[in-house]
Order: structure tokens, then C-alpha cells, then sequence
């Protein structure tokens, strides 16, 4: 009579218990907390040097068309695409191209000035960029917003708990 029962507990559960299953969900929620921000990181920064690049194209382009033209800068990104062969492929300065929005406010015969903002600071992107004449590119201010969001900011800090 001292063996009645130890099959019971001898025996083998199918399945998983709760406590398991929760220790499961919190380490992958543990994972997911630690993984999606620098995930997040790495798409700011993939779209800031993608806005470079694009600024540096367009600037490239109306060098050539510069160079090929006595010194004289073209008026327009128009002019970039209307040449056979076109000097640039698309026009950048419509529509959003991954996160940023360019824009070419300065374009006459003797200078140019191109702009990269991002779309939502913060989100598409942390930094606006400024290529002149020369192709000398600078950082204008930190997230200008190019009118898709940013909002704005948010109360000022608490003051210190003493």
C-alpha cells in the first residue's frame, strides 16, 4: 500500500504550466524593449545618409551642367532633366524619398542653395542639411521640420526636486 499513487506522480504532464508561459513572454518582451530602439536608430541614420547622398547627387548635377556651360548654373531642376542626356534622372525635389523632403529655393544663374529636411523630426530624421554653390555641404539646425510633423514642443522641464 505504500506504492498506491506513485504512478500519479510519476507521471508525465503534457504541456506547458501559466508561470511558464509568462517567463516566456517577459524575456521576449525583455528582447523586443532592447532590440526595436536601436532597430528604430539604425532607420534615422540609414535615412540621414540617403539625404546626403541625394543632396550630393542634385549638387553633382548642376556642376556638370555648370562646367558644360561656360560657368552658367541652371535656373531650374527642370533644365537637370530636360538636357539630352539628362544631368539628373529624376526630380528629388518632389515628393518625400525616405523620410526627407528636398527642395532647391535658390537656383539662379550664377548660385544655387538645396535643402534636405526630414518629414518628422525625430522619427524619419534628426538633421537638416543645407549644399551651396560648390558643393559645400553644411548642417543647418537640428530637425527643422519641413511642415509633415514635429509638432510642437513639448511643457518645459520640472523644476528640480529638492
Amino acid at each position: 500500500m505504500l506504492f498506491v499513487g506513485l504512478g500519479d506522480r510519476l507521471k508525465k504532464d503534457d504541456g506547458f504550466t501559466l508561470v511558464e508561459i509568462m517567463i516566456v513572454v517577459a524575456i521576449i518582451a525583455a528582447l523586443s524593449a532592447l532590440a526595436i530602439p536601436n532597430l528604430l536608430r539604425s532607420r534615422v541614420t540609414a535615412n540621414e545618409a540617403m539625404a546626403q547622398a541625394t543632396l550630393k547627387r542634385i549638387s553633382t548635377s548642376i556642376e556638370s551642367y555648370a562646367a558644360g556651360n561656360d560657368g552658367v548654373y541652371p535656373t531650374s531642376i527642370d533644365v537637370l532633366i530636360g538636357e539630352n542626356p539628362p544631368y539628373l534622372n529624376e526630380d528629388y525635389t518632389s515628393g518625400t524619398r525616405n523620410g526627407y523632403v528636398f527642395s532647391c529655393p535658390t537656383m539662379t544663374s550664377s548660385s544655387y542653395s538645396c535643402t534636405a529636411r526630414p518629414v518628422d523630426c525625430g522619427t524619419t530624421g534628426t538633421k537638416s542639411w543645407v549644399i551651396n554653390t560648390g558643393a559645400v555641404m553644411t548642417e543647418d539646425a537640428d530637425c527643422v521640420p519641413s511642415g509633415g510633423g514635429g509638432g510642437p514642443p513639448g511643457p518645459p522641464p520640472a523644476a528640480p526636486f529638492l
